[in-house]
């Protein structure tokens, strides 16, 4: 199993000694891997009283090509991943470029988590369709493995023409891994059909986790895939229990087939629950508990 860790910009800020700090300790400490959420957009709150707690203006998000591009220049081993960027707002082409500079720059150690998005504000700000987003996802899929196998492309598909052209560079291995998250029947299908990995954060440690692990399973044998070839990936949490606790919730994923486990420690919905301190020394304090606690179980 491969352990990660979200960078918790939200309480510990986006100041670039702060966020190289954090990456460098967790990649001591012996994490796999670096997770970033997306926004492009936040909304005024104040203008929408009925708003709730979902993200703003107030919440910080840097963009996670220039985020994991700089923490590619301070690490030498961790990986990179985003949790999830959302895809559908965001011109095809350019993103299978982004991604391939990156995974060139890290020496290939980026994973490229997608996702729909729900903030229509967002899609409109970038000049996109929010109620087509799902099933233009799936072309845009299509779209970057072409370009990120082929040095020239000649793809006609209902949203996007290229007419033999390509992108330069390549990634290392001419593909990278695309993870989808999501939890709606239709996201499972097309993990089955075209996802590397399913990133699940919806559900604890028990039986609904497993239905639908069972169910992407099913559905990878129906595409004509192994099961065994997509990843899953879960959250964990800190802001309650212990550390056996915490091994016992590890030990269930392990047996589940999950691939991976990322720690969130700034996470507050649904089962999960945020760490009490927002400061950096609570945050390395979390993320060095944690790996000790299941070290010997990885």
């Amino acid at each position: 199993m491969k352990l990660g860790v979200a960078l918790p910009l939200s309480d510990i800020g986006g100041d670039p000694a702060t966020v190289r700090l954090f990456a460098q300790a967790a990649e001591a400490a012996g994490y796999d891997h670096l997770g970033a959420p997306d926004h492009v957009l936040g909304v005024n709150a104040a203008s929408r009283p009925g708003w709730g707690a979902r993200n703003t203006s107030a919440d910080l998000f840097h963009d996670p090509f220039v985020l994991f591009g700089f923490l590619s220049g301070c690490t030498t081993r961790v990986g990179f991943s985003t949790e999830v960027l959302i895809l559908a707002q965001r011109q095809t082409v350019l993103v299978a470029k982004q991604a391939a500079s990156l995974d060139v720059l890290s020496g290939g150690r980026f994973r490229l988590g997608i996702g729909i998005g729900w903030n229509e504000v967002e899609f409109v700000g970038l000049n996109e369709d929010f109620h087509n987003r799902g099933r233009r996802s799936e072309e845009q899929v299509q779209v970057m493995r072409a370009l990120w196998a082929e040095p020239h492309v000649k793809f006609e598909g209902k949203w996007h023409h290229i007419d033999d052209a390509g992108i330069n560079p390549m990634p290392i291995r001419g593909r990278i891994p695309i993870w989808f998250g999501g939890h709606h029947d239709l996201t499972l299908r097309r993990i089955a059909k075209w996802g590397d990995g399913w990133m699940m954060n919806a559900y604890p440690a028990g039986a609904a986790a497993e239905a639908d692990f069972a169910k992407l399973r099913a559905y990878a044998e129906q595409a004509g895939r192994d099961p065994a070839s997509i990843g899953v990936e879960v959250w964990v949490s800190i802001g309650a229990g212990d550390e056996a606790n915490w091994r016992e919730e590890f030990k269930f994923w392990k047996s589940a087939g999950v691939t991976h486990v990322t720690l969130n420690a700034t996470f507050q919905r649904s089962h999960h629950r945020r760490i009490a301190s927002r400061s950096l020394q609570a945050h390395l304090t979390a993320i060095d508990r944690y790996r000790d606690a299941v070290a010997d179980l990885l």
